[in-house]
């Protein structure tokens, strides 16, 4: 088991040392500078450029970055002087991990509940009417589900806020729009592992001792059918966070997507660099304690590792 979390581990500050040599290397290779949009004099962007060393060797800028990273300091914006990055990224990222998480909580309890339900069912009108909404849940883009329930809820009816997050009626909306594609999923993959654990031995043999339906469900085959769920966990995650760009756009929520747009059209560089290796790391710790939990729940795994 430690052998295994040490080798996932090692795969994640590979994967990160990637993540942030490519981004640094595609960051560079934009057209133009930072300062180039000011309308500044020559001798003033010189002076601009030597100050943030923009005028070094690519390889200096490269390895002087390293050497920040490994201090933990992401450097300072260009295009928002005297605001240090991890500021922005602390301020912004609350905002994205809090959207991201309760949408992750309540896709998890509603696909699981949705799947459950689908397959114990007898009712043809119930499996129908979950069937038709998982697939419009994975059919339709979140911002095209993000317009339409800001026209309903919050235009026609005006029953719900739809720009910032400052109160948790403000939530309702995003996180709807977040979920609805990792709710239609999960429910398809529980739906059909719940099913065919049903009809395993196992099953029979706890009906054959005696065993209550309630009990069986809860006890022996919840636990094989949610399998995959935990298995899919860090990509949903890996989904959430950056399908949240869009929705954080869409309701004005002042996370990390909106920056990361800002950062990327004013060419800010360090900014650029700071949020990727925040959403990265985020990403690469979710996949990690998915494949641990999973390594947990399925003893099968532990004999492989």
């Amino acid at each position: 088991m430690l052998k295994y979390i040490l080798k996932r581990i090692g795969i994640g500050v590979l994967t990160m040392f990637v993540l942030i040599t490519v981004t640094f290397f595609l960051a560079r290779l934009m057209p133009g500078n930072p300062f180039e949009t000011d309308n500044l004099s020559r001798a003033v962007l010189d002076r601009l450029m030597s100050e943030y060393k923009l005028d070094r060797p690519l390889g200096e800028q490269y390895t002087s970055f390293l050497s920040s990273i490994v201090r933990g300091d992401l450097g300072v914006s260009f295009k928002k002087p005297g605001l240090t990055v991890n500021s922005l990224v602390a301020r912004s990222g609350r905002y994205t991990m809090s959207l991201g998480l309760i949408a992750f909580a309540v896709a998890l309890l509603l696909g699981i509940s949705l799947g459950i339900w689908q397959a114990v069912t007898k009712s043809g009108v119930v499996r129908g009417a979950i069937l038709t909404a998982s697939t419009l849940g994975v059919s339709v883009p979140n911002y095209v589900f993000a317009l339409l329930l800001m026209m309903l809820f919050g235009v026609k009816l005006k029953l719900l806020p739809v720009l910032g997050l400052d109160t948790p009626a403000h939530y309702i909306l995003p996180v709807a729009t977040l979920s609805a594609y990792p709710i239609a999923v999960m429910s398809r993959l529980v739906k059909n592992s719940f099913g065919e654990a049903l009809s395993q031995e196992y099953v029979i043999l706890a009906r054959a001792k005696g065993l209550s339906v309630l009990k069986i469900r809860l006890r022996h085959v919840l636990k094989n059918a949610v399998l995959p769920v935990i298995t899919t966990s860090g990509p949903t995650i890996a989904f959430l966070l950056t399908g949240s760009f869009v929705v954080e756009n869409i309701f004005s929520v002042p996370g990390i997507g909106k920056e990361f747009v800002n950062a990327i059209s004013n060419r800010d560089y360090t900014l650029i660099m700071g949020l990727s290796i925040f959403v990265g790391m985020l990403i690469i710790l979710a996949n990690l304690l998915s494949d641990i939990v999973n390594c947990l729940v399925d003893p099968r795994l532990r004999l492989d590792t």
